[in-house]
């Protein structure tokens, strides 16, 4: 990691990744955090029981950075729906599209109609090329769109996909408005892979972003601060042998 001693030295853009409602207010005014994204599962899990209330709350002081919320629907009729109402809500909004529905079937033409009506798409849930080349002919080149690519969970396959979304960012390069995200990182060193791949996104959760303050820093110091944490808990547990 030399060269990256704080989060100024990334050109890759950092957006907060979660449905929590004080930690997306305090990390939209964080000046390095240039965009925020969520999802139903994390919406879920922060027991948020109407999307579209949560939703407006949060966009009337989300207003100057981008921000992506997805549909939820299963058929594309109704994912269309959901996509205009929530392309309506700001124009900072992007709608967040899965790359399928649960039965397999691709977005694909859904994804061309959206672009081509001048609605911001998140292509969200993407792991293989062949998707990302799919998406690279459906959208409008002429329509800001983000390209999310789960990175973090093609690794969990033990596969590095580092390569991956290098050659993704070579087929997104005909389009001037397209950015490639790296979805689901799954620790600090996935903000310099994603910068070193070529990204113009990440999206990194909060428990992530709370490591930036050890960027470069000192490992004798670390192998230090590790050695204190172990000595301090076993006293703190009244350990004894």
């Amino acid at each position: 990691m030399k060269g990256f001693t704080s989060v100024n030295d990334f050109t890759v853009k950092i957006f907060a990744d979660g449905a929590n409602k004080e930690d997306i207010l305090r990390l939209y005014n964080t000046d390095y955090i240039k965009g925020l994204t969520t999802n139903p599962t994390l919406m879920k899990n922060a027991g948020i029981k109407d999307y579209e209330e949560f939703a407006l709350e949060i966009l009337t002081q989300v207003k100057e950075k981008p921000i992506s919320f997805e549909v939820f629907a299963d058929d594309f009729p109704a994912m269309e729906r959901q996509a205009m109402k929530i392309a309506d809500w700001a124009d900072n909004v992007y709608v967040k599209i899965p790359i399928t529905n649960t039965r397999q079937m691709p977005s694909y033409d859904l994804i061309h109609k959206l672009s081509e009506a001048g609605v911001k798409l998140n292509v969200t849930a993407m792991m293989t090329l062949d998707q990302v080349q799919r998406v690279s002919e459906a959208i409008a080149k002429k329509t800001p769109s983000v390209i999310s690519v789960f990175a973090g969970r093609i690794a969990d396959t033990g596969r590095d996909p580092v390569p991956l979304m290098r050659k993704a960012k070579a087929i997104l390069a005909k389009h001037p408005h397209a950015e490639l995200l790296w979805a689901s990182p799954r620790e600090l060193l996935n903000i310099v892979h994603a910068q070193e791949s070529g990204c113009d996104i990440i999206t990194v959760v909060p428990d992530i972003l709370s490591k930036l303050s050890k960027l470069n820093y000192d490992l004798k110091s670390y192998s230090l601060d590790t050695v204190k944490m172990f000595y301090d808990d076993a006293q703190n547990a009244g350990f004894s042998l």
